[in-house]
């Protein structure tokens, strides 16, 4: 097995068979390769030209063609690519172009007017729709020889965390942990160069680019990119004949919230595999859609990884790696496990939910680009701190709690977010539910949810606190004090949830619906 993705690539140099599938365009392997090793030339030429130090080649793109190409161009001309957020704007989208070291950022003229006027460090910005950039690829070589070559454990990418939780960090990506995780899932998965893998989330993410890139690079199947749409994606699977896909955070749930149809399951997909999918979005997925979810757990540092088996019980995102662990930050301790009663509420909450953490150091993070301070609070008493919270039952499976930030504190009792959020979500009208705090005027959180319906469904006040009555598992202070039924919910360019606008926000939702309780009852009135 090669140990870098240039050797992955290099196994399709002469290959025919599809390689990149874009609307109703399609690139064989050989043709593919040659357009990005063109560009790998070309981009040597502008580093070698631009200020400064030979620094990295920043990519602004969505899944376009020019995105698969400019990331393969990195992985065969020995440069390390930087994945640009295409939803950043101003002195952020600036300072993740500085902090990337870019001497060179490649874009098109649907997001070059975003970096006019910034400072971008001295960093040459090229347009891939000008007729200057189609020249120069056409002049340059379409060989891969003259590239200075790379390690398994040089970086191979710069990919930002999503920024949920503070502002986005660069993570660096080594060759290695591409080539692994491609070729793990294209073992699994059985994928040959006969499937098709289908990439709707966005390329400047690490899913995209370990289970969407590296999957096709490690198959030889062809990588067939869109920008994610709901309503368009059974399209899309049809039409590029996808088997496998990959996804992050809530896609599952926002392409079950359409209207299902009678031929849903007349599709050629047979694997979906991702992470933070609810519970009850994989089993509907699956059986809506004929195929078979995976979901596991693990962050774009790759420190913590989390996988599901067949034992794994309804709630749990299954079992960890080894030296994975729950640890109380204060203590430096690991947490007990959890307890239950007859209702299957957990009884020891505050003492069972902790951290998660490597114990045995970073795993496979190669800490944080230019920024020693975040790096050195990750890997805190030579640990990893994730930030996520979790709890672990008798057996050793992980449940989420949410982030350290969704730890509330309501009527002097601690409540977690995540098992709250999982709960709401057996209600069959609500598609997603984002659980958060809002300051009570006396002390601590009132909490809030804010609920994204099906299309279609409705839910009334009065329903939804019958509905909480009927939870016998649910906390009498975790009744909702605020119910905000939402048309959208912030997320960021993974579909996670951005909680932090929602709290500041709090109660004042313009045109959403609002419903609150009193402090003593049970009853939702609409606001």
């Amino acid at each position: 097995m090669p140990d870098t993705v240039h050797g992955l690539l290099h196994a399709h140099l002469e290959r025919d068979t599809p390689g990149l599938k874009y609307g109703d365009r399609v690139w064989s392997w050989r043709e593919f390769l040659a357009e990005s090793a063109a560009r790998a030339h070309v981009l040597q030429d502008l580093m070698a030209s631009a200020e400064g130090a030979a620094g990295h080649v920043g990519i602004l793109l969505e899944n376009t063609p020019e995105m698969a190409m400019a990331i393969a161009a990195g992985a065969l001309g020995g440069h390390v690519s930087v994945g640009i957020n295409t939803t950043r704007r101003g002195e952020g989208l600036a300072a993740d172009i500085r902090r990337g070291d870019c001497r060179v950022v490649v874009t098109d003229s649907a997001h070059a007017a975003l970096l006019a006027g910034l400072d971008l460090g001295g960093a040459v910005v090229v347009d891939t729709d000008t007729d200057d950039w189609s020249e120069r690829i056409a002049a340059a070589p379409r060989t891969v020889d003259g590239f200075p070559t790379v390690g398994a454990m040089d970086t191979f990418m710069l990919i930002f965390t999503s920024g949920t939780s503070g502002d986005p960090k660069a993570v660096q990506v080594a060759n290695f942990m591409v080539v692994m995780s491609g070729t793990v899932l294209a073992d699994k998965y059985e994928l040959t160069p006969d499937d098709v893998a289908y990439c709707a989330m966005p390329l400047f993410h690490s899913n995209a680019v370990l289970a969407g890139f590296a999957v096709a690079a490690a198959s030889g199947a062809a990588l067939a990119l869109a920008q994610f749409s709901a309503r368009h994606f059974l399209d899309d699977v049809r039409r590029f004949g996808a088997t496998y896909l990959n996804y992050v955070g809530k896609p599952l749930a926002y392409v079950l919230a359409t209207e299902p149809r009678e031929d849903d399951a007349d599709n050629p997909l047979r694997v979906a595999f991702g992470n933070e999918a609810a519970e009850r979005d994989i089993v509907e997925f699956a059986e809506r859609f004929g195929c078979t979810v995976w979901d596991g757990f693990g962050s774009t540092e790759t420190a913590i990884i989390i996988t599901r088996n067949e034992e794994t019980p309804q709630g749990s995102i299954g079992v960890p790696f080894d030296g994975v662990a729950v640890y109380d930050r204060e203590t430096r301790t690991e947490c007990p496990r959890a307890t239950y009663d007859e209702s299957g509420r957990i009884t020891n909450l505050d003492a069972a939910v902790g951290e998660l953490v490597n114990t045995q150091g970073a795993g496979f993070f190669g800490g944080y680009y230019n920024d020693e301070q975040a790096t050195a609070e990750r890997l805190d008493g030579g640990m990893y701190w994730s930030g996520d919270l979790a709890y672990r039952d008798e057996a050793g499976f992980v449940y989420l709690a949410g982030r350290t930030s969704d730890w509330l504190r309501v009527d002097g009792e601690n409540l977690a977010a995540a098992p709250l959020e999982a709960l709401l979500l057996r209600h069959e009208a609500i598609s997603q539910a984002a659980v958060y705090g809002v300051p009570d005027e006396r002390v601590g959180d009132q909490l809030m949810v804010a609920l994204l319906l099906r299309d279609g469904a409705g839910l009334t006040p009065g329903g939804f606190a019958a509905f909480l009555a009927e939870q016998a598992d649910l906390s009498a202070k975790a009744w909702p004090r605020h119910v905000r039924i939402a048309t959208t919910l912030p997320t960021t360019a993974t579909n996670k949830v951005l909680k932090r606008e929602l709290r500041a926000q709090g109660t004042e939702v313009g045109a959403d619906l609002l419903w609150s309780r009193g402090e003593r009852d049970r009853v939702y009135v609409v606001v």
